[in-house]
């Protein structure tokens, strides 16, 4: 058995790791490799030992999505999704465009209300965490 936040080899009988004093067993954050549950501090999987990003790593200002776009796609088009999948939540998307048909067009207000709440702001990141570029 490994320890979760610093992978040191621990005794299976123990209660804490003897080097970083880590209780046996807790986690709070998960690998996006194998799912597995890992400490937020943890460099490495100890299931698969792949390595964990400390934190979302912005990517290039070339890659940032527009708020202009996602906002007035939101606001026209927001009752088929399209805004969500132009940001990368792909799964809101789904249910909005599910919710549109199902109700005969009257869910299209939840994509004019994101619309609106990505344009002031409300709503400043894409669906990988990376910031809105103005």
């Amino acid at each position: 058995m490994y320890c979760k936040h610093c992978a040191n080899l621990m005794d299976e009988q123990a209660a804490v790791c003897v080097k970083c004093g880590c209780p046996k067993g807790s986690g709070n954050s998960y690998c996006p490799n194998c799912g597995n549950a890992t400490m937020e501090q943890a460099a490495f999987c100890v299931n698969c030992g792949a390595a964990l990003s400390q934190q979302a790593q912005p990517a290039a200002s070339g890659e940032l999505k527009s708020k202009m776009a996602a906002g007035l796609l939101g606001i026209f088009l927001g009752a088929w999704g399209i805004h969500n999948f132009y940001l990368g939540y792909t799964g809101k998307a789904v249910a909005q465009l599910i919710l549109t048909f199902v109700s005969c067009g009257i869910g299209g207000i939840w994509g004019f209300i994101e619309g609106i709440l990505i344009l002031t702001g409300s709503i400043n990141k894409d669906g990988k965490g990376n910031p809105l570029r103005d």
